[in-house]
C-alpha cells in the first residue's frame, strides 16, 4: 500500500482525520503535513510530520519525493467567515493551492480527495432537500472557491483521469477541535459555553435552520468514500452528505434535556448570518446514499449527549464542567 498524504493537518477535520488514518492503515503510512507545527503531542508523536505550503508547488514536489505518496486528502483552506475579512487570502489558499495539488497528484499518479461545502449553493439554490445536481451561484468569496475546486477536480478527472472526489460538507461539529472561524461553528462553541458558564450568545437567529453533521460521521464519510469501487460512482465532486438538521434553538432544547438551566441568548452578526442565510436549509444526499452506501450513524440527540460527556472530560474544561453540569 502506498502512503497517504493530509495536507493542513492541524487545521479541525485533519487532525482528527489523520488519527482515524493512523489507526486505519499504520502510523508510518499517513504523513501529516501544514504550514504549522502540531500542539497535539498525539498528532505530533503519532507518525511523520513534515512541513508543507500548498501555495509553494516546490514544497509539494518535495514532500512527494520523500514519500511514496498514493492518496492525498486536501484540507488545507479558508473558512467562510475568515474568507469575506480576507478575500484575496481565501482565492489565493482555496483556489491556487487546490490547483497546485491536483498538479502534484496528476504527476505523481495519486487519488484526491477534496471536502467543498454547502457554501458552494447560492441564494437561487432551492433552499430544502437541495438536490445533488442543482444550480450554485455562491454569494461568498469561501463559496466561489468551493465550487471552483469542484469543476476543476471534475476538470482534472476528465481531463487526465484524475481519481478525484469530494463531499459537500455542512456545518461539522467537534470536541476535539475549538471553533475555526466557521458560520456553523457556533454549534460547536455552544457546547463549550454550555459546559464552562451554562449559557451561550449566539450570532445567528434563532431559527436559523442548517444541515450539520458529527465529526465521527465526517472521518467516515471521507475514508468511505475514497475505499468505494470508482465503477460506482456517477458522481465525484462532490457528493452532499449530511448528518442532521436543527436550528440554534432546537440545539439549546437538546442541551437542555442535560441541562435543565442553560441558556441561549442571541447577538446576531449580519456578516455570519447573511452567509448562514444564502445555504440550503437542508439537502438531498441519496446519491451518497445509493452510489457508495453513506449513512451517518449520529442524529442530534445521539451527539448532543456524546459532545457533552466528551467536554465534561477534558482536562482544560473538567473543573468548569462540575460547576455547570452540577456534579
Amino acid at each position: 500500500m502506498k502512503q497517504i498524504l493530509v495536507t493542513g493537518a492541524v487545521g479541525q477535520i485533519g487532525s482528527e482525520l489523520v488519527s482515524a488514518l493512523r489507526k486505519r492503515y499504520g502510523k508510518d503510512k499517513v504523513i501529516a503535513t501544514d504550514i504549522r507545527m502540531p500542539t497535539d503531542i498525539e498528532l505530533r508523536d503519532s507518525g511523520p510530520f513534515e512541513f508543507l505550503d500548498v501555495l509553494d508547488p516546490h514544497h509539494i514536489t518535495r514532500v512527494m519525493q520523500i514519500y511514496d505518496i498514493g492518496t492525498v486528502y486536501h484540507l488545507a483552506a479558508v473558512l467562510s467567515a475568515i474568507g469575506e475579512s480576507r478575500p484575496n487570502v481565501a482565492w489565493q489558499i482555496n483556489v491556487n493551492g487546490l490547483y497546485n495539488i491536483l498538479e502534484a497528484a496528476r504527476q505523481y499518479h495519486c487519488a484526491l480527495f477534496f471536502p467543498s461545502s454547502i457554501g458552494a449553493f447560492g441564494e437561487s439554490t432551492p433552499k430544502d432537500n437541495t438536490p445533488q445536481d442543482t444550480i450554485q451561484r455562491p454569494s461568498t468569496i469561501y463559496g466561489v472557491t468551493k465550487l471552483t475546486g469542484e469543476l476543476i477536480c471534475d476538470y482534472y478527472c476528465k481531463r487526465f483521469g484524475l481519481d478525484s472526489r469530494g463531499l459537500r460538507f455542512p456545518g461539522l461539529i467537534s470536541y476535539e477541535t475549538e471553533p475555526g472561524g466557521g458560520t456553523t461553528d457556533y454549534a460547536v462553541s455552544i457546547f463549550y459555553e454550555a459546559i464552562k458558564h451554562n449559557k451561550y450568545t449566539c450570532y445567528l437567529q434563532p431559527e436559523t435552520r442548517l444541515d450539520m453533521m458529527y465529526m465521527p460521521d465526517a472521518i467516515r464519510a471521507m475514508i468511505e468514500l475514497m475505499e468505494a469501487d470508482a465503477d460506482q460512482l456517477v458522481h465525484r465532486n462532490a457528493f452532499n452528505v449530511t448528518g442532521m438538521n436543527f436550528t440554534p434553538e432546537e440545539l439549546a432544547a437538546a442541551i437542555r434535556t442535560h441541562q435543565p438551566e442553560f441558556e441561549i441568548g442571541y447577538d446576531v452578526d449580519p456578516v455570519r448570518q447573511a452567509i448562514a442565510d444564502s445555504w440550503p436549509n437542508s439537502m438531498d444526499d441519496s446519491a451518497a446514499r445509493t452510489e457508495w452506501g453513506w449513512k451517518p450513524q449520529y442524529d442530534l440527540a445521539a451527539m448532543t449527549a456524546d459532545m457533552l460527556d466528551k467536554l465534561a472530560k477534558k482536562p482544560t474544561l473538567d473543573g468548569q464542567a462540575n460547576v455547570a453540569r452540577g456534579r
